[in-house]
């Protein structure tokens, strides 16, 4: 794996001028039914609460793990198989990208982050001296969920299986672009984790990572470009010799 001091070189002022260049009834009384003829019968217990969800099995390997992540029906709003795009890039780069699910044309592209909000994307890589096969790109929900939006009450299944990915990578940075992504890895909302580099452990060692705002969100809000790069900047500060 290459060093990523040599992958992540300091970001110079022409590269931040040329990124900037191209970014812009009433209640019933008494008529409930009364089972008569049940009197004397034995009661079937009734559960309390619902039962935990069972425990997924994930493959070991970043291959297995990776078909796994196109096929399997354990993945909560992840879509039919033919629609996934779960990752792209390269699977060995020092840096690995999450966002919270693919782009709209990301299945018919054949990569994720397609579109307009690729192209800034990509622009944001050239301001860090990186392309799309310097980078490990992920989906933290590998389907496209109608809505836009990951569902509460998928995020502790969705961080469960992003860990699992991030460990089977072994990558040395990792970029979360979105709240939902922030909340899954770190337990945070991105306000809360913008600003600061953290560090956490997994099975595998442990990770610098670096919150910011997605490509998509950017492109809505345009004012928030100048936080993005300070983001960026701690990439290239953060990285560890």
């Amino acid at each position: 794996m290459a060093d990523i001091a040599t992958v992540i070189p300091t970001a110079d002022a022409a590269s931040l001028l040329g990124w900037w260049h191209e970014m812009g009834v009433d209640t019933l009384i008494d008529e409930t039914p009364v089972a008569w003829l049940d009197r004397g019968r034995a009661r079937m217990p009734q559960a309390s609460a619902a039962a935990a969800p069972a425990e997924i099995r994930m493959p070991g390997t970043l291959p297995a793990f990776a078909r796994w992540l196109h096929e399997s029906l354990e993945i909560p709003d992840a879509g039919p198989p033919a629609r996934r795009m779960a990752l792209s890039g390269n699977p060995e780069a020092p840096l690995m990208v999450m966002v919270d699910m693919p782009e709209p044309g990301d299945a018919d592209a054949g990569h994720l982050l397609s579109g307009d909000v690729g192209e800034l994307f990509d622009r944001m890589l050239a301001a860090l001296h990186l392309d799309r096969d310097a980078v490990y790109l992920a989906a933290l929900c590998p389907g496209r969920i109608p809505t836009g939006l990951v569902p509460s009450a998928c995020e502790p299944r969705l961080a469960e299986i992003a860990r699992r990915h991030i460990a089977l990578a072994g990558p040395k940075q990792l970029w979360l672009m979105g709240s939902a992504v922030s909340r899954a890895i770190l337990g945070m909302d991105l306000q809360q984790a913008r600003g600061t580099l953290h560090e956490i452990n997994h099975e595998n060692g442990s990770i610098e990572v670096v919150v910011s705002f997605s490509p998509r969100f950017l492109l809505q809000s345009p004012r928030r470009k100048a936080d993005a790069w300070a983001d960026m900047q701690m990439l290239i500060k953060g990285t560890r010799a």
